[in-house]
């Protein structure tokens, strides 16, 4: 009769041969899940133009305007260009030209119809309309300027323009067709060596030179260069 001893219980482990055929405790137990490594995706824009941290340069800041500056040379070689027109008118009208520096300038009062250097008499009242059009041009112009040699140019210009502009409205024979006062010869009295000019004519000749240099370097109005914009593109 078989033995009932050991083994013969439940739970008890059968010896076949030897080997034991109870499961083992670790066979029980699972493995822990290893985690996947996160891979970053590509980042999402955020509301509002947000880089997600990343540093934007700041916009480079534009010089200040120069308006000031243009009225402020306007003013000042207007004033001069009156008075000296005033004082020749009073001390040496109807005189002999006055030479001085040697000779290289004659002082002579004409009364010019014309133009600038006495070019198109006789067509003073469409010069007097031409300089009105030139200083609202350059006044409109001046709120938007930023570059200081522009400045000193419109403003040589607007002066020459408003210098003239006086004469035609104010002096004889009448507004619109006044004549303006020139008194400067050149190297020769009765404008032998060069036309007869005054101060306002001299500012439009200079501040005219002055806008053509600058264009020609590439600088403009608003204080940047055309040539650093070519190069960006």
């Amino acid at each position: 009769m078989p033995d009932g001893g050991a083994g013969s219980g439940p739970g008890a482990s059968v010896d076949n041969g030897g080997v034991s055929t109870e499961p083992s405790p670790e066979s029980d137990v699972s493995e822990p899940a290893v985690p996947e490594p996160d891979v970053p995706g590509p980042a999402e824009p955020r509301p509002g133009g947000d880089t997600g941290g990343a540093e934007v340069a700041p916009a480079p800041s534009l010089p200040k305007r120069r308006i000031g500056l243009v009225f402020a040379v306007a003013v000042l070689i207007w004033v001069i260009d009156l008075v000296t027109k005033n004082l020749v008118a009073a001390n040496l009208e109807g005189k002999e030209p006055v030479r001085i520096l040697g000779g290289l300038i004659y002082l002579q009062v004409i009364r010019n119809p014309g133009a600038a250097f006495s070019m198109a008499t006789g067509m003073t009242w469409v010069l007097a309309l031409i300089a009105a059009a030139v200083v609202v041009a350059i006044v409109w112009l001046a709120r938007r300027l930023r570059s200081v040699g522009w400045a000193i140019g419109l403003g040589l210009v607007l002066a020459g323009a408003l210098g003239n502009l006086t004469d035609r409205l104010f002096r004889a024979p009448g507004p619109l067709h006044g004549h303006v006062i020139d008194f400067i010869s050149a190297f020769a009295p009765n404008g032998q060596g060069f036309a007869i000019f005054n101060i306002a004519d001299s500012a439009i000749c200079v501040g005219g030179a002055l806008i053509v240099l600058l264009s020609l370097l590439g600088k403009d109005y608003d204080g940047t260069s055309t040539r650093s914009k070519k190069d960006a593109k």
